[in-house]
């Protein structure tokens, strides 16, 4: 058999589906839009050259093994091959710190040597630099795929494009992940404690409706100042003073240590890194100083006389310790008023104060036309996307953002406990519970009261707590009665399996003996978030099978704002217990109530940044009702580490369907999936492993449901703003129900941006959906209907969500698999590898096909 080119090998993928119409009309108004979006204009004519590069140090002696086999970084290499292309040939170059350059002339092949001198930020010495092309990108290619000739996705040809865009900002900017931050702040984002907030700029290119264009949107992080260090500590530490060094020893060495710093005595860019302090003060460091010409034996010297003969430099602070630089046999000693801190060395936003942490998330939740102008601002800059570089290769950056027209389609109504549907808010498309009921209020007759206010300053009013939540559950429709069990405990009981095992059993068996049936319920009152909060859901949920509800103690003894409160709390009571809250009244577009439809929704949980072996947690939901469509069910797994394919996706899927056919008698018909947390990268794998998974899993004879397969994506950059500002309420964001699916979406497949929900705080976030698989034959405003509708769900809330909850609840799930591994690694349950044990996640029977994760 022949061998598939490449190309082939594309075409032969299979590819998500194509809009199939010209985009929805469905709408109460339309209102006239700008989108971050900035179109670029490129010659179709042109080639972009691609070439392989590979960097390494040349080893001089044996001793040198150890360097050459030490990785490079990124602005090492950087400024490597800028050695090597200087002038004009650098301008015409983009290269992404690693192994790839992209060039728009065509570049000398073979291996070179790179010599760097003494002083920079880059090891001294000889370097190999070897540079091969790979592949000649036609931009004609990229014109092809936009007019629909081109059946697959060129890639290649967007990544060179891309990283051409990257280039300005990465040369003038400080790159943090995939953001590129100023080396400025403005002074009304200074925290005036050695921190500052920087504003820091994403983009991406998307091939869209209008053609290519640039998505460009803002971040903020705090950033340590790069100021000198006695400046940084004077300002860290309130009142600091020079003499409070020794006095403060430890405080200061853990806030110095790990920074780098440069040195102002010699001329070099060489950064160094903090060690710490060191343990004698200036004035009584001594040391052999070697003469480099082997002339003079060693003599023995002071810093302080050595600054002085050598540099020139008196040392003001003698009695202080000096700064510890470098690591081992290599550090040396450095007066701390020589040393400036790097730029750019940010600040874990976990590690703030809380006053500190409030400034950052207010300067971070923008109002739109403050967004509106920091972007556009950003696109004309000098260290914005349209450099020198970007020009070479005969790209252009129209300047200013997309007009589009949005569509707001029209809320749903709802069912309450009311004969009569409930229509929401005009503006914020919100509802209240005030004089209504749930549409089916669970009894409550036998539940617990854990008060673990035990020992705490401020202890429960167990009383007045429970007579409130009695009082709000009984208008609300549910029967309950007084607490089977008060149990009083300590927040410290929380802190181990062993001992929540224990609480929980014991009261468990006092309310068996006390009234018969099972305990349904146990309200846990806490007095703060706690770590042992993982150890009672564990338990709860997969040993003991009995459904928790935790709240905080501060919040339920506030004397204002009960109602709400204790509403909000039997919301997810009443869910947890299989009630149902609230429900669209009449049924869901595109479908009839006699249909039976399942929707799923499913998701994958990663271990953090740094974490090299935990497994990653899938997890799948699934409706279990109709045509209410609002109870889901849970799945959840361990599985390998980093890994975003759900590897049990068909299993587990197949497993709801067998529940929905245990609760309706019945298998659903047809099946809509929404499949959170995957890029357009992965979609390939979604559709071909994923999806075939699924359907050689529930495909059982004639039963062959039909299937869509919706990504929701909100990690993406793309911003809507109101073009005239007068049609977004106090805030200024669009309104709830606005759907873009003209200019800005793909220029083929089925794609649309909705937003939701109502903006209350910053920018709102369009969620962008995006149709994979189809066999439901959805048209864009039937779809587009459904999941508005869906988003008004939502259990825990009376509002529209931003995410359509199969979505939502699957992240919760995935969040809550979370949790249980991080019990299995603390108990050390069995062995190491009890994290990725499917039986330590397994929920127990009586609650894996009820909502306990809300």
């Amino acid at each position: 058999m022949p061998v598939s080119s490449s190309s082939e090998n594309k075409d032969n993928q299979i590819q998500p589906i194509r809009r199939p119409d010209k985009g929805g009309i469905l709408s109460i108004r339309s209102i006239p839009l700008l989108a971050n979006h900035f179109p670029i204009n490129f010659n179709p004519q042109n080639t972009i050259f691609h070439y392989d590069v590979d960097v390494k140090p040349m080893s001089s002696s044996p001793n040198d093994s150890k360097l050459t086999k030490k990785k490079l970084r990124k602005s090492e290499l950087r400024f490597i091959k800028d050695q090597l292309f200087s002038g004009e040939d650098q301008l015409k170059t983009a290269y992404d710190g690693e192994k790839s350059i992209f060039s728009a002339v065509p570049l000398r092949e073979g291996q070179f040597q790179v010599d760097i001198s003494q002083g920079e930020d880059v090891r001294s010495g000889s370097y190999t630099f070897v540079i091969k092309l790979v592949n000649e990108l036609k931009l004609s290619k990229l014109r092809d795929y936009l007019r629909g000739n081109l059946s697959y996705v060129p890639r290649d040809i967007l990544q060179g494009m891309d990283l051409v865009m990257k280039e300005n900002p990465s040369r003038k900017r400080i790159a943090v992940g995939r953001s590129f931050f100023s080396p400025d702040f403005r002074s009304r984002d200074d925290f005036r404690n050695g921190l500052a907030a920087y504003r820091g700029l994403q983009q991406s290119l998307k091939p869209t409706l209008q053609g290519l264009a640039l998505c460009l949107d803002y971040s903020v992080l705090a950033f340590r100042k790069p100021w000198p260090v006695m400046e940084f500590l004077k300002e860290h530490f309130k009142g600091f003073q020079v003499q409070d060094v020794k006095k403060s020893r430890r405080a200061v060495n853990d806030a110095l240590r790990g920074l780098k710093v440069t040195v102002t005595h010699r001329r070099t860019k060489q950064k160094y890194t903090v060690a710490g302090l060191s343990e004698e003060d200036t004035c009584d460091i001594y040391f052999d100083l070697v003469d480099m010409e082997g002339k003079n034996p060693p003599q023995r010297t002071s810093l302080v006389k050595y600054f002085k003969e050598k540099w020139g430099k008196d040392i003001v602070y003698q009695n202080i310790p000096c700064l510890e630089l470098g690591k081992g046999s290599k550090s040396n000693k450095v007066p701390m008023e020589f040393c400036v801190l790097v730029e750019g060395q940010r600040y874990p936003k976990e590690n703030l104060d809380r006053n500190t942490a409030v400034l950052l998330k207010n300067i971070s939740l923008a109002d739109p036309g403050e967004r509106r102008d920091t972007i556009n601002e950003m696109v004309r800059s000098d260290d914005g996307p349209c450099g020198d570089v970007a020009r070479n290769f005969g790209f252009q950056l129209d300047r200013n953002m997309t007009k589009v027209s949005g569509r707001v389609i029209g809320s749903p109504d709802l069912k309450l406990g009311a004969p009569r549907p409930v229509k929401v808010d005009a503006v914020k498309c919100q509802w209240n519970l005030l004089g209504k009921s749930f549409v089916d209020a669970k009894p409550i007759e036998r539940w617990a009261l854990l008060d673990l206010t035990g020992g705490d300053r401020y202890k429960l009013q167990e009383h007045i707590f429970i007579s409130n939540l009695i009082g709000r559950c009984r208008s609300l429709g549910n029967r309950i009665e007084e607490p089977v069990v008060y149990r009083l405990a300590r927040m410290s009981d929380l802190s181990s399996v062993n001992r929540v095992e224990k609480l929980l059993k014991g009261i468990m068996e006092e309310s068996n003996r006390i009234s018969e049936g099972k305990l349904q319920l146990i309200v846990c009152v806490m007095t703060k978030k706690d770590p042992g909060y993982k150890n009672l859901k564990w338990v709860s949920e997969t040993k003991l099978g009995v459904v928790t509800q935790c709240c905080l103690s501060g919040s339920a003894s506030k004397p204002q704002g009960q109602d709400q409160y204790f509403a909000n709390l039997c919301l997810k009571i009443n869910a947890k217990l299989g009630g149902n809250n609230f429900e669209v009244a009449g049924k869901f577009t595109h479908f009839d109530a006699r249909d039976h439809v399942m929707f799923i929704g499913a998701d994958v949980n990663h271990p953090a940044p740094m974490n090299s072996s935990c497994p990653s947690i899938a997890a799948v939901v699934a409706t279990v009702n109709w045509p209410a469509a609002n109870k889901y069910a849970a799945r959840v797994s361990p599985q390998k580490h980093r890994c975003e394919k759900i590897e049990n996706f068909g299993a587990m899927c197949l497993d709801l369907v067998n529940t929905y056919a245990k609760f309706n008698k019945v298998k659903p018909k047809g099946i809509v999936v929404f499949r959170d947390g995957v890029s357009e990268g992965q979609f390939e794998m979604v559709l071909s492993q994923e999806l075939l998974d699924l359907k050689n899993s529930i495909y059982d004879g004639d039963y062959q449901p039909s299937i869509t397969l919706v990504v929701a994506q909100k990690r993406h950059q793309t911003r809507l703003f109101i073009d005239n500002g007068n049609s977004g309420g106090r805030i200024g964001n669009v309104p709830p129900g606005t759907v873009v699916d003209t200019r800005i979406v793909h220029p083929l497949d089925f794609d649309f941006y909705l937003c939701s929900h109502y903006g209350a705080l910053g920018t709102s976030k369009p969620t962008h959906y995006y149709v994979l698989w189809d066999e439901n034959s959805f048209t864009s405003d039937q779809l587009q209907k459904l999941i508005n509708d869906m988003c008004y769900t939502f259990v825990r809330c009376t509002k529209p969500v931003s995410l359509v909850p199969p979505v939502y609840y699957a992240d919760l799930v995935a969040y809550r698999g979370r949790m249980f591994q991080e019990v299995a690694m603390e108990n050390q349950y069995d062995s190491s590898n009890a994290a990725f044990d499917q039986s330590f996640y397994s929920l127990h029977p009586d609650l894996e096909n009820f909502m306990f994760f809300v």
